[in-house]
Order: structure tokens, then sequence, then C-alpha cells
């Protein structure tokens, strides 16, 4: 079975894509087969690994909206073991006409669930900075959902609205569904930022990754070249810290039996 995680924060600018580009291409990196999921309707994940958003003649919405299958969607990437359901502006459609389908919450799930058995272990999707019908729809699919928040007031405080939703997904279609926050763009020279990483660690304990991502600038770079940073700058902080974000995942998916080892 596909391990499938959701990325997703309300708020913006928090390194959601380029956690969903790194994390996958660092496993990738490790053997897995890896699909990519862009449901934003900016398209940045698709444009991250070299699409053109638009160019695709299916995309996301697709799947969410005409119910299209996922394998006559994803496109496979220039980097090996990783592939893409690109994602294009008509998202905004599917936001605003998935409420009137009948359980529109969970058509993404259905989608995975009518690919099986699919060839991939992990399955990233990379959810819109808002928190309504599209991403409901990628954690009622989600095995996991990882929320990536700066150590800062307004990105921790919007954790509340986050974990609200988890409530209300595992109340009402997906029980099983568990999250690890990540801290991302630590500045671990900024005193605030060691004090709300600290109360995030006391708040949400196992909750939270033990890895974190610190600054650099070479993250932001390598979306530009369409390339995961993995690939751009290999040896960079970051690229080492997203393949020790991998393998904490790996071993926690191992843990909880759900993927077979490698």
């Amino acid at each position: 079975m596909t391990y499938v995680i959701a990325v997703s924060n309300e708020k913006g600018g928090v390194a959601k894509t380029t956690t969903s580009l790194s994390l996958g291409a660092a496993l990738a990196e490790k053997g897995y087969q890896v699909l990519l999921v862009d449901l934003d309707a900016q398209a940045n994940l698709t444009l991250a690994l070299g699409f053109e958003p638009g160019g695709a003649t299916l995309t996301s919405s697709d799947v969410l909206l005409e119910n299209i299958p996922l394998e006559n969607v994803w496109k496979k990437s220039e980097i090996d073991r990783l592939e893409i359901v690109p994602s294009s502006k008509k998202m905004e459609r599917a936001e605003q006409l998935l409420p009137i389908h009948l359980n529109y919450g969970t058509r993404l799930a259905d989608a995975f669930s009518a690919s099986q058995p699919m060839k991939y272990d992990f399955a990233i999707i990379d959810c819109p900075p808002a928190l309504g019908a599209v991403t409901l729809n990628a954690l009622n699919a989600a095995n996991l959902l990882v929320i990536p928040t700066q150590a800062e007031y307004f990105s921790a405080y919007a954790l509340r609205n986050m974990m609200a939703l988890v409530r209300k997904v595992r109340n009402e279609n997906n029980s099983p569904l568990a999250y690890r926050i990540l801290i991302t763009m630590l500045d671990r020279r900024n005193r605030s930022h060691r004090t709300i990483q600290a109360q995030l660690e006391n708040t949400f304990g196992d909750g939270l990754f033990k890895n974190v991502i610190e600054i650099d600038t070479k993250l932001r770079e390598s979306p530009i070249l369409g390339l995961p940073i993995t690939v751009y700058k290999s040896n960079t902080r970051g690229a080492e810290q997203y393949r020790t974000l991998a393998q904490e995942l790996i071993e926690y998916v191992k843990e909880k039996d759900q993927q077979p080892s490698r």
C-alpha cells in the first residue's frame, strides 16, 4: 500500500512546498518510489519540478472534479523515482465547486483507493495555504499530516485551526490520521525562535519531528531551477537535514508497521 502524506498549513510562507519537494526527493534518493500531488492553484510544486502550470491536459483538479484516475494524470520528472500529479489555476474551480458534490471531502481518498495497488511507496500531497474543501480532501486521503511551521508567533498560532481540522477529520472520515509538526526556517541565533521552539516542544511533545529545518538560502534557490535541494546542492545543510528528516519518517512508518522495509 502507498503511504500517503499531506503537507499542510493554513499559513503561507512556512516552506510547505519546499518540504513536499525536498522530502519527496530525499525519499526517492533512498530508493523509494514517490508520487508528488500538487493541490495548490499556485502550482509552485509543479513549477519546482520543471513543469509549466497549465501545460498538462489533465491536472489534479480533474481528479477531484471529474473523477479522472490518478494514473491518467501523473507525469514522470527528470528525478529518478519521483513523479508528479501537476496542478494549475484550474484548482481554484475545485475549491469552489467541490462542495456541491456528494461526499466531496473523500474524492481524493477514493481516487487513491481506486488506483491500488499503486507503484509508489509514498505519495506526498502539497496542499494550498487554506483549510477549505481541497485541504479536507488531502487530510481524508492521508495516513500522516506533516505541518511545517516557523518558530514564530503567527505561524505557531495558526496551528490552532490546523488541530481543529485534524479533530474534525478524525471524527468524520479518517480516524487513524496522525500528524507531525515540522519546524522550518529555524534561526538558532534568534532568541525568539529558540523560545517558540521550546514552547512547541513542551506543547506537542512527540507530535513534533525531532529534526528541524534551518534557514538555508539554497533551499530558496533550488525550485527556481526546477530541482530539489538534494540534486541542486547535494552537500548543503538543507539537503542533509531533509535526508535526516526522510530517515526519521521512514523509521516512524516502519514502527507503525504501515510500510514494508527496504
